[in-house]
């Protein structure tokens, strides 16, 4: 019961203090689970958000959800999924009502581009985490260029291409990588043999 305590409240920060959507999400569940908790390795944690980016839905929502039922079951799924949306349900309420009264005042515009900025620099700090684990196998701290994996770095790469250059779905480059990855590997293993 302590531990679903403690996925509740972890969640519900996570819910209250991520602004700018699911992305925004990912730093701060990342701090409460692998940094604060230390209830999950990073390796653990990045294996979980790259099925969630995989899985229809919003990305926040499958975290908590996926970490939940990694680390307490079903129970621990809904008690993380409950956490994640609770806040978010009551502010959104909130401030829904506030928007539509007061609109047309300048404050609320001036607050909302001042968000802008800090919601891109939280999906930017999870994007570079998660691109320095798959190229370096570790965390900031730990980067080696002994350890560097020039597979991901070319999958990377070629999908950042497609992305950018030929605007690829979403779906096409995540199915694309993985076979081509897992060809890949399974080559590489045959090789080494």
């Amino acid at each position: 019961m302590d531990k679903l305590l403690q996925l509740f409240l972890s969640f519900f920060q996570v819910g209250l203090f991520s602004v700018g959507g699911g992305y925004a999400a990912i730093p701060l569940i990342q701090d409460q689970i692998v940094n604060v908790t230390g209830m999950m390795t990073l390796e653990e944690f990045t294996d979980l958000i790259t099925i969630a980016e995989m899985t229809p839905g919003p990305i926040s929502i499958n975290s908590s959800t996926f970490v939940g039922t990694r680390l307490a079951g079903p129970f621990g799924a809904i008690v993380c999924t409950l956490g994640c949306i609770l806040a978010p349900f009551i502010i959104c309420l909130v401030m829904a009502y506030f928007y539509y009264k007061y609109r047309n005042f300048s404050g609320v515009q001036n607050v909302l581009g001042a968000l802008r900025p800090a919601t891109v620099a939280l999906i930017g700090s999870a994007g570079a985490s998660i691109l320095v684990l798959a190229l370096f196998q570790s965390k900031w701290a730990g980067i080696q260029l002994a350890n560097f994996q020039w597979i991901e770095f070319v999958l990377f790469g070629v999908c950042l291409f497609l992305l950018r250059k030929y605007k690829i779905s979403a779906i096409a480059t995540i199915l694309g990588s993985g076979a081509v990855g897992t060809v890949v590997y399974l080559l590489k293993d045959m090789v080494l043999r």
